[in-house]
């Protein structure tokens, strides 16, 4: 009996030799558009033969198939399984402890100043008993009765005045605790994460020491582009700060850990298209008037949206009235008002949906709260389709910061600078050299004292910039008398890949998994732009104060929104969006009140309705603009003649006066100097013939 029942309890070994759980640690993080990859380290002891080692304290979000393991020398892996542990949670908010403990801290000093404050009340009762005794049992003179009155004032109201300064002291803490018990109740609250495991059956030819990397893919995770973009004053290069907002809610936090930032998104379906065939056939006016809605791609989707605003318009620019707007999956949604304007809250959900009757519908990611669309025509839904026309860093640099090219530091730099190329022909770049007396260098915003040669790679030098003269030292005071040389680096290095770019973040950073924003800033660079004022009072009369931009393309930008500041002052929010821009991409910087500009339409009764069969129209219009400013200005004033796309329907008479005619597009285009307070007036005009009994909207 005794031998059967040790070998039972031997059973398990026999069958599940050398079994062990083995903790890993994350070293690095590759977070994509849609997802995230998790690379592991670990290290654990095999015996000869087969070994079962159980990785413990995972993600209960890992996609199993995208488990790898590296690092086995001469080991061969048997088998891997992927399982959810339901009974062990991951570790809970490392600052509960520290919030109990101190709960149990100040309840121990709330008891000891109530103490304080029994005695002082049993003191009280003692002094209050001893006085009646005292005038009860012996006759006393007046002088001791004042001797003994004054005593017990005095002694009477220290008592009181210690109680009740003791007890605002225990309020105060009872209204920490109260603080304190609420953060614990949230904290003990929130959902405790099951982990994930991964059990890997191991063969070794012999007993050894591995040292394994193991990486995995996991769901809810992914960052998001943000911009920063900044302009000091007109004329003034750009700096737009690359960001991204990274989020994750994997189950598992991800502790100082080096980031790479990628472009590419696993998610999409790689499997190349397949063309074949196609026979028509006849079919029903719903399949065509109701054909899928196209899908936007390359818009990653951001989680930190609630709430998103924009406008819809056509292909030639003129709001769409009516559109619907669902979330995608729900039955909520809006629709776009007279100025295709839209707004909706968006608690949940993905993507948008907009469809207009005759347009071509489109899914878009809920990538921006700020999601503008140009909609196109559906040839085949218009078929169906009748249309009635309803009727006619703060501080001004003036002069004293030159953004340039390290290359371009010879010219006019500060006394005793000079720079050279090193290297090869091919990976030449700048280095930095000073001849005393030395300028005074700022890097990253931080002076450097001793700065020499070598001590800053070319390669890690984003933008240097050269501040001279009174401006610099107003700034940074006698140290600048020779000059500033302003130098940034750069935040990350650019891999680029034959299907995506990964930025290579050089800080490593902690990232909770609680779905919040942890920002990183990817880059920072320094854009020559063009400034000039616009305006299309057809559609908007407002006048816009415009930055434009070339060689966007070489910074690998991604769709987000962009946080404006011009002259130190916050502008508003725009998007940045390189997929819809071809080759030179326009920021508007915000409006300006001082410009006005009013399109009106002349009255012309003398013209003939009606000829034959056909009714004319005489179209003219006059534009005035106003400089209400104190400086000139450079304006762009943009305009249309519609174009005709049905032969029954002819435009003639074009008069363009002095703009620049587009005739593919029908665009007018006025480039204009105004002087301070200076008028002007343009204006165009056009004929539009058409049948008898049709109706056409100008």
């Amino acid at each position: 009996m005794k031998k059967l029942i040790v070998f039972l309890l031997c059973i398990p070994s026999i069958l599940f030799p050398n079994d062990q759980k083995v903790p890993s640690k994350i070293k690095a993080v590759t977070v994509y558009l849609s997802g995230a990859q998790i690379t592991r380290t670990a290290s654990c002891a095999l015996k000869e033969g087969s070994n079962k080692v159980v990785f413990t304290g995972l993600s209960h979000k890992i996609d199993e198939s995208s488990i790898q393991v590296s690092g086995l020398d001469a080991v061969s892996i048997l088998s891997i399984a992927y399982n959810i542990n339901y009974l062990e949670k991951s570790e809970s908010n490392p600052q509960v402890k520290e919030w109990e403990d101190r709960i149990k801290a100040l309840e121990h000093q709330i008891a000891l100043l109530k103490n304080r404050i029994h005695g002082l009340e049993e003191e009280e009762k003692v002094i209050t008993t001893n006085r009646m005794v005292s005038t009860d049992t012996q006759a006393l003179n007046l002088e001791k009765v004042k001797e003994i009155s004054q005593y017990y004032r005095e002694r009477i109201t220290a008592i009181k005045d210690e109680v009740f300064e003791t007890n605002l002291e225990i309020d105060a803490l009872k209204m920490e605790v109260k603080m304190l018990q609420k953060q614990l109740a949230e904290a003990n609250g929130a959902l405790e994460e099951e982990q994930g495991e991964i059990t890997i059956k191991f063969d070794a030819p012999k007993a050894t020491n591995l040292m394994m990397t193991l990486k995995y893919m996991v769901n809810d995770a992914g960052w998001v582009p943000n911009y920063d973009i900044k302009s000091t004053e007109l004329n003034a290069p750009l700096s737009l700060a690359y960001k991204a907002n990274v989020y994750q809610n994997t189950g598992q936090d991800w502790n100082k850990v080096n980031v790479v930032l990628s472009t590419g998104n696993p998610d999409y379906n790689i499997s190349k298209p397949k063309l074949d065939a196609r026979y028509l056939n006849f079919t029903t006016a719903y399949s065509r008037r109701y054909s899928p809605s196209q899908k936007k791609k390359g818009y990653a989707f951001n989680p930190s949206v609630k709430k998103v605003a924009g406008t819809v318009t056509d292909a030639s620019g003129q709001p769409l009235p009516g559109v619907n707007i669902v979330i995608k999956g729900t039955n909520k949604g809006t629709q776009t008002d007279f100025d295709g304007n839209y707004s909706l809250e968006v608690p949940y959900g993905q993507e948008l949906s907009f469809s207009y009757i005759g347009m071509i519908g489109q899914d878009i990611p809920l990538y921006s709260s700020i999601i503008n669309l140009s909609m196109e025509e559906d040839a085949q839904r218009l078929e169906e389709v009748v249309v009635t026309a309803y009727g006619s860093q703060s501080g001004n640099l003036t002069g004293a910061v030159s953004s340039i090219n390290p290359e371009q530091l010879l010219q006019g730099r500060p006394a005793g600078v000079r720079i050279r190329g090193v290297g090869s022909p091919s990976l030449r770049g700048p280095k930095i050299r000073y001849q005393e007396p030395a300028p005074l260098y700022i890097i990253d915003g931080v002076p450097v004292d001793g700065f020499v040669e070598g001590d800053l790679d070319a390669s890690e030098i984003q933008n240097v910039d050269i501040l001279k003269g009174s401006d610099a030292t107003a700034l940074y005071g006698s140290r600048a008398a020779t000059g500033v040389i302003l130098i940034t680096t750069k935040k990350s290095n650019t891999k680029e890949g034959a299907t995506k770019t990964e930025f290579v973040i050089k800080k490593s950073y902690s990232i909770p998994s609680n779905n919040d924003i942890t920002a990183i800033e990817i880059n920072t660079f320094r854009l020559p732009a063009t400034y000039e004022y616009f305006a299309a009072p057809i559609i908007n009369e407002n006048v816009f104060l415009t930055a434009s931009f070339t060689d966007w393309e070489k910074h690998q930008l991604l769709p987000g929104e962009a946080n404006i500041y011009f002259e130190g002052t916050y502008a508003g929010k725009t998007v940045l969006d390189p997929y819809t821009t071809k080759k030179e991409m326009v920021l508007s910087l915000g409006i300006d009140t001082n410009i006005t500009i009013t399109r009106k339409q002349e009255r012309n009764f003398k013209s003939k309705s009606f000829t034959g069969n056909n009714r004319i129209l005489n179209r003219t219009y006059n534009l005035e603009v106003k400089n209400n400013k104190g400086v000139a200005i450079d304006l762009k004033l943009v305009d249309r003649i519609p174009k005709s796309q049905d032969k029954e329907i002819k435009v003639d008479d074009v008069v363009t006066n002095n703009a620049t005619y587009e005739t593919k597009k029908g665009l007018l285009t006025w480039t204009m100097n105004l002087k301070p307070l200076e008028s002007k007036t343009e204006h165009f005009s056009f004929q539009v013939k058409y049948p008898r009994g049709k109706y056409i909207s100008l």
